[in-house]
């Protein structure tokens, strides 16, 4: 394990969601010496297993503590991801899509620095894209950057021992890059889930945004997914 300066454990919180991303952002964290604490929030998203699967990649990778936080965002809607909104199946459109969720990473990442803070944390990683994204505004570099500034400005930590880093090791890759850095890692990549409208028999839609990335992403490396679609974006 890395240690600090007075020879203590180096600590990092890992926002692990279950998704493909996270699973290959805690992997990186661990890979790089830092204690894993993941994070995982239940906040009544319609993907719900999810959270079964960030259970099960906390598990293997050997985090020294995962914790789910109920965080019931349904209460404020907006999302489809949250409200009685459709998934859209038909292509990765323009714009910012309905499954972006409010806010989601700023409230997310403030939860994260909090836990970091408590742990004695000084590393936050989060797996957060800016090539495959959907358009999600709270994924680009700007807003991680600005995050990093506004940790510093409004910790106790910030104040008396300096900046904070945030880690988004995955922010520049494509998911093609990013499934072959699963393979190389060797994740099993099917421990991941990424739907957005899982169906009744368990299997992943093979239609929304999500899935259609990532099966493109896996084609794209000429990888093997491991994931049970209902249905293909071919």
């Amino acid at each position: 394990m890395l240690a600090n300066q007075n020879g203590q454990e180096k600590a990092a919180v890992v926002l692990l969601s279950g998704g493909l991303d996270s699973m290959v952002t805690a992997a990186i964290a661990r890979e790089q010496g830092f204690t894993l604490y993941a994070l995982t929030i239940d906040y009544q998203q319609r993907h719900r297993i999810e959270l079964s699967a960030a259970r099960e990649i906390a598990k293997q990778l050997g985090a020294a503590r995962h914790v789910t936080l109920p965080l019931d965002l349904s209460v404020f809607g907006g999302s489809a991801l949250t409200d009685d909104i459709e998934v859209p199946l038909d292509g990765v459109g323009d714009g910012i899509p309905v499954t972006y969720v409010p806010a989601r990473n700023l409230v997310f990442l403030s939860l994260t620095l909090a836990w970091a803070e408590a742990v004695g944390a000084r590393d936050i990683f989060i797996g957060v894209n800016a090539l495959d994204y959907s358009g999600y505004p709270d994924c680009r570099p700007e807003f991680i950057q600005s995050f990093q500034e506004t940790a510093r400005l409004g910790t106790k930590a910030g104040v008396e021992e300096g900046a904070w880093t945030i880690h988004a090791p995955l922010q520049n890759m494509s998911k093609a890059d990013i499934a072959r850095e699963s393979a190389r890692l060797g994740l099993d990549p099917a421990m991941s889930w990424s739907c957005y409208n899982p169906q009744p028999d368990g299997r992943a839609c093979g239609l929304c945004d999500s899935c259609r990335l990532r099966q493109k992403g896996f084609k794209d490396a000429a990888i093997e997914d491991g994931t049970k679609y209902a249905d293909t974006a071919d």
